[in-house]
C-alpha cells in the first residue's frame, strides 16, 4: 500500500434491530477490483430477506476477511478497502497515478464510460444485469432513466452507479426519452438528427428484445402466479449416480421459515374457522372496472385488493384481531399493517402494506402489485418485511378451496381467501347459480375466542357482499 492511501474496514452492518448476524452469500468484488462509492461489494443473506452491502467509500478492494457462506456477527470486519488520501495530504506515488487514472476516468471524458458493446450482452453473458442496487434505482428514478438502455460494466453485466452517471453525462436520459414507441417511427425520425442519435439503436434493440421476452406465455391463475415463477436452484451433494436419493442444501430463508413455523405451532394454540361468502356482485364489479384500471394504472386489478379492503374495515370494527400475546398482557396495535403472503416456487415471503386502513381499493391494488413483483424479483428490502400486524393470504390464486393456515408469529390471526367457484345456492327458496368463495381464519386461542372471530368473519362477509357495480375503487 502506498503512502497516499489508507485502509478502511468494511464491517457487517446491523440491517435491522432484531438481526445480530448475516451470511455472506456471494462476493461481487475480488481483491484488486476497483470499488465505487455505493457500489455493491457482496450479497448478504439474513433470516428475513437477502440484501446487498454497498461500499461507503471509493477505492480498491485489497482484502477479504470472510468467506462465502460464512455467518458474520454485526460489527465484525469482513473486508478492507484502500482509499486514496485527501488531495494535498501527500504526493501521489509514481506507480499509482496511472493506475488510478485508468481505474477511474475523469468525469469530463464524454465517450469513454459508455460502451455500446455492453448493450449487446445476452442474458447468459450478463446474468446480474437486472439486479440493481438501491443507489442505482434511486438515481434512475430521479432522472427518469430506463435502466434497460444503460450499459453495465459491473460484475456479470451489473449496472453500477458510475454507469448511470456516465449515461447521464452523455445525454443518455434525453436519448431514451426520444426513442419512439414503435420501431417504424424510429426509422422515420432519424433524418436530420445529430450524430449521437446513432447510439440509440443498440438501446432500442435491447428494449425491443426485452419487450419480445414479455410476450412469452405466462401463468395467470392469480396474484402469485401472474408470471412463470422461478425454478429453485437445487444443489445436489454427492451426485445422483446409482443412488436412489439426493440432498438439497437448506437455505437460510428456508431455515427461517421452518423455525418460525415450528415456533408458531408449538407456542400458539391454533384454532380455525371458515365462512362462505357470496361474491357475485364483487365479480361483476371487478369485470366492470378491471380494463379501465389496467389502462390507467398499468397493473391488474385482482380480487385480493377488494378482499383486503373488506378485512381492514372489519379489523377497525374489531381491533382485538390486530394484537399480539405478551404473556401478562395483550398488545393491541393501533396501526393496521397487513402482511401479504406471497409465494414463490421455493419460499413464502410476507411483505407488509403499512397503514392499510388509510388506502382505498386502488391504492391497495398498487401496493399488492408492487410487493408481489419485488418478491418475485428478489428485491424486497428489510423494511418491506417488518411491522406486520395481521396476515392475509390469497390461496385461491392456485385453486385452493379450503385451507388451514399457520399463524404468522407473533400475530394473533391469519386469513385466507379461497378460490371463487360458481355453485348452485338457495335464495328465497329458489336455486340460483352464484359465485361463492370460502374465507378461512386461523386464530391464537390465547387471545381470541370463537364468538369474537365469528363476528369478525361475519363482518368481513358483510363487507364483501356489500360491493355493488357502483362501488368506487378510488
Amino acid at each position: 500500500m502506498s503512502d497516499n492511501t489508507k485502509l478502511t474496514d468494511v464491517v457487517m452492518p446491523q440491517l435491522a434491530e432484531s438481526l445480530v448476524s448475516a451470511t455472506i452469500g456471494k462476493w461481487l468484488k475480488q481483491p484488486g477490483d476497483r470499488v465505487e462509492e455505493y457500489e455493491p461489494i457482496c450479497d448478504l443473506i439474513t433470516d428475513k430477506v437477502n440484501a446487498e452491502l454497498p461500499s461507503t467509500v471509493e477505492g480498491t478492494l485489497v482484502e477479504l476477511l470472510a468467506e462465502e457462506g460464512q455467518v458474520i456477527s454485526v460489527g465484525e470486519v469482513i473486508a478492507r478497502i484502500a482509499v486514496a488520501a485527501p488531495a494535498g495530504s501527500s504526493a501521489p506515488a509514481a506507480g499509482t497515478a496511472p493506475q488510478a487514472a485508468a481505474a477511474a476516468p475523469a468525469s469530463g471524458t464524454p465517450a469513454a464510460p459508455v460502451r455500446p458493446a455492453a448493450l449487446s450482452l445476452s442474458a447468459a453473458d450478463a446474468p446480474m444485469r437486472s439486479r440493481y442496487s438501491p443507489a442505482v434505482q434511486t438515481l434512475a428514478a430521479e432522472h427518469r432513466i430506463d435502466l434497460s438502455a444503460v450499459p453495465g460494466t459491473g460484475l456479470g453485466g451489473r449496472i453500477t452507479r458510475k454507469d448511470v452517471l456516465a449515461f447521464l453525462e452523455n445525454g443518455g436520459a434525453a436519448a431514451v426519452q426520444q426513442v419512439p414507441a414503435h420501431p417504424g417511427a424510429a426509422g422515420a425520425g432519424q433524418a436530420g438528427r445529430p450524430v449521437p442519435e446513432a447510439q440509440q439503436q443498440p438501446a432500442l434493440q435491447v428494449i425491443q428484445a426485452e419487450a419480445q421476452e414479455q410476450l412469452e406465455p405466462v401463468r395467470n391463475s392469480g396474484l402469485h402466479l401472474s408470471e412463470s415463477p422461478r425454478i429453485p436452484t437445487i444443489e445436489v451433494e454427492g451426485g445422483l449416480g446409482s443412488s436412489s436419493e439426493y440432498l438439497i442444501d437448506v437455505t437460510p430463508i428456508r431455515n427461517t421459515i421452518a423455525t418460525r413455523m415450528r415456533q408458531s405451532v408449538s407456542e400458539i394454540p391454533h384454532a380455525w374457522t371458515m365462512i362462505e361468502v357470496d361474491v357475485t356482485n364483487l365479480v361483476i364489479l371487478r369485470n366492470k372496472v378491471k380494463d379501465e384500471f389496467k389502462r390507467k394504472e398499468g397493473i391488474n386489478l385482482t380480487y385480493l385488493a377488494f378482499m383486503m379492503k373488506a378485512v381492514v374495515s372489519a379489523i377497525k370494527d374489531y381491533p382485538i384481531m390486530n394484537s399480539v400475546w405478551a404473556v401478562d398482557k395483550i398488545i393491541v396495535k393501533r396501526d393496521i399493517n397487513i402482511a401479504l403472503a406471497v409465494g414463490t416456487e421455493d419460499s413464502v415471503m410476507t411483505p407488509v402494506i403499512k397503514k392499510a386502513d388509510q388506502k382505498n381499493i386502488a391504492g391497495l391494488a398498487r401496493e399488492i402489485d408492487e410487493l408481489a413483483q419485488k418478491t418475485r424479483e428478489g428485491k424486497l428490502r428489510l423494511d418491506d418485511m417488518q411491522g406486520g400486524t395481521f396476515t392475509v393470504n390469497n390461496t385461491g390464486s392456485f385453486g385452493s378451496i379450503l385451507s388451514y393456515p399457520i399463524i404468522n408469529y407473533p400475530q394473533a390471526a391469519i386469513l385466507t381467501f379461497e378460490s371463487i367457484v360458481k355453485k348452485p345456492v338457495v335464495i328465497n327458496d329458489m336455486i340460483a347459480v352464484r359465485s361463492m368463495a370460502n374465507i378461512c381464519l386461523s386464530l391464537d386461542h390465547r387471545i381470541l375466542d370463537g364468538v369474537i372471530c365469528g363476528r369478525f368473519l361475519q363482518r368481513v362477509k358483510d363487507n364483501l357482499e356489500s360491493y355493488t357495480p357502483d362501488t368506487k375503487i378510488y
